[in-house]
């Protein structure tokens, strides 16, 4: 069996195509995947680091504004699903799965026209126009959150990496807060931007450092590949990185993360039960607050505005959150509650029922 996933962009888009990959190869190590996605995404770097060819088809961007680029639109499309069905011919898939963003309308319009099977797996609460689009053609519909307003959506979670949906936090921290250079004992704070980094997380957490040591917290801060954080040295460990590939170490590591509420991000952090506090990124359409408002309502995670994420917010009520066990251990049981570790696994029956 031959499978396509397309997917790319950002590290919400390859992370679950890349746990879906897997998942399907260890359900049959003889299927064949090919991923799509192109030239200027984070696929180009993650997608072969994983073992799986990558065929590359030109971006189409879609202007969120009118603009003279708008016009465009239309001929790139249609160039974009000329070059795909072109990669439809070399590949001869037997079934199609999409993950939006801008790989996944021309892999839509190409299956169509074909008539291949398709599967589309949205990650956040909020649809993007792809698979708003791509959903009225699909033979399944996959979701990563209750309510997501598609036809027909399945609710399966979000396919997140086994390093991290197998975690074994408490078992692993002692090794994990060895490997940072952390001390053994001190309560914990995570920050991290995601895959890019957050200037605004990493000023504010930086500059309430003293507060933070204050109270014997101890900080690891995942600053992205160009980021910065120049926090006040005492004492207490504030260990700087710019990119972590241990993912699993920094959760187990953890007592609380500060995060974006991307849907890997947000998905990761509830399934290891790791307590949060989610802000949401302040551009887009707003599906990063929806994403964590149902690990929020539940009482698993706290969410702020990016605008109100001070110096001052964080150390009036960090410092108190990160202390205090009970809350914690009440939060982090809240969050996995809600979240599946197996969404890999589903999602991979899904692929294979549609292409059967």
């Amino acid at each position: 069996m031959r499978i396509l996933l397309a997917g790319g962009g950002t590290a919400g888009h390859t992370s679950p195509l890349i746990a879906t990959a897997d998942a399907l190869r260890r359900l049959d190590a003889d299927i064949e995947i090919t991923c799509l996605g192109t030239p200027r995404g984070l696929e180009n770097t993650v997608v072969p680091a994983a073992g799986y060819p990558l065929e590359l088809i030109p971006p189409v961007p879609l202007p969120r504004k009118p603009s003279a680029d708008l016009l465009r639109v239309p001929g790139r499309l249609r160039g974009a699903v000329r070059a795909t069905l072109e990669v439809f011919d070399r590949v001869r898939p037997d079934v199609v799965v999409g993950y939006g963003g801008y790989v996944s309308m021309p892999a839509y319009l190409a299956a169509r026209r074909r008539g291949l099977p398709l599967v589309i797996h949205e990650q956040n609460a909020l649809p993007g126009l792809a698979n708003k689009v791509g959903a009225r053609v699909a033979d399944r519909v996959a979701v990563s959150f209750p309510g997501t307003p598609l036809p027909r959506a399945e609710l399966v979670g979000l396919p997140i990496r086994r390093m991290i949906s197998t975690l074994d936090r408490a078992g692993l921290r002692a090794e994990a807060r060895a490997f940072f250079g952390l001390d053994p004992d001190r309560p914990t704070l995570l920050v991290t931007g995601g895959s890019q980094g957050a200037r605004h997380l990493n000023e504010s957490v930086a500059a309430a450092a003293p507060s933070l040591a204050a109270a014997g917290v101890q900080v690891l801060h995942v600053v992205g590949p160009k980021g910065e954080a120049t926090p006040e040295r005492g004492e207490v460990p504030y260990v700087v990185e710019h990119f972590v590939d241990r993912m699993d170490l920094a959760y187990a590591a953890a007592d609380l993360v500060i995060c974006r509420s991307g849907a890997s991000s947000l998905t990761e952090a509830a399934a290891v039960g790791l307590p949060a506090v989610f802000v949401p990124l302040p551009i887009g359409n707003g599906e990063q607050a929806l994403n964590a408002r149902s690990v929020v309502d539940a009482g698993g995670a706290l969410m702020i505005d990016n605008a109100a994420l001070t110096p001052e917010w964080v150390a009036v009520t960090i410092p108190g959150l990160a202390t205090d066990p009970d809350r914690l251990g009440r939060m982090g049981a809240a969050a996995a509650a809600l979240v599946p570790r197996d969404a890999d696994d589903r999602l991979a029956a899904i692929i294979l029922e549609a292409a059967r």
